[in-house]
């Protein structure tokens, strides 16, 4: 399975570093904080406890969507979403995910009656989608993810932080060299309404990727 997850390394530069031109980083010196809970929608399920998805399965022609980053249905379809996401729902998208043995392409998004007829709308025949609740959009996600990659050195000596992304599921992942020593100090750097939006794992060396096309 393919995951379009944004990982910001610690020995990219600031030019590797994922979404800095898209968005104000800002710091605690001076800086306010970012608020990923602020986002949230009333009434919908915690990151958690995500419900069943919903689930629609491709009737459109292959060539009724124009060809992004590959010729597959199910990529054509993926690029299709990326363009929605960052348009008319970009409030409400959190991310996706492509199984290319079975052909399914999993979305998580902050519930949308609007958003789930757009991608089931579009989507392509032999291609199955999977509609899953989040309550936490990915712009916020990525501003969080942003922030922690910018202090990516700071507790050295005490750990050592050596990747951190944005998860599609709706949570930011940071890698570490000591999970149990680490999580208390980031989530509390980061604050408790951010907290449950960071989840900390052993990461044995970090590497760069490149951000994902779409």
């Amino acid at each position: 399975m393919r995951n379009r997850s944004w990982i910001v390394a610690a020995v990219a530069t600031a030019g590797v570093v994922l979404g800095a031109a898209l968005y104000a980083h800002e710091l605690e010196s001076g800086h306010a904080d970012v608020d990923v809970a602020a986002t949230r929608v009333s009434k919908v399920s915690k990151v958690s406890k995500v419900s069943a998805p919903g689930r629609c399965v491709g009737t459109r022609p292959v060539g009724s969507l124009p060809i992004r980053d590959d010729n597959s249905p199910m990529y054509r379809l993926a690029g299709h979403i990326d363009a929605l996401a960052v348009g008319a729902y970009a409030a409400v998208y959190t991310g996706l995910s492509v199984d290319d043995r079975t052909q399914t392409l999993d979305v998580w998004r902050i519930p949308s009656a609007r958003f789930d007829a757009a991608v089931c709308g579009a989507a392509l025949k032999g291609v199955t989608v999977r509609l899953h609740d989040s309550d936490v959009s990915r712009k916020s996600l990525d501003k969080l993810s942003d922030r922690i990659g910018d202090d990516m050195k700071r507790w050295d000596g005490t750990f050592r932080m050596r990747e951190a992304g944005v998860n599609e599921r709706g949570f930011v992942r940071v890698g570490v060299d000591d999970p149990d020593k680490a999580e208390p100090i980031i989530k509390k750097a980061y604050g408790a309404k951010n907290a449950p939006y960071i989840k900390v794992e052993y990461v044995d060396q970090a590497s760069a990727l490149s951000a994902p096309a779409g």
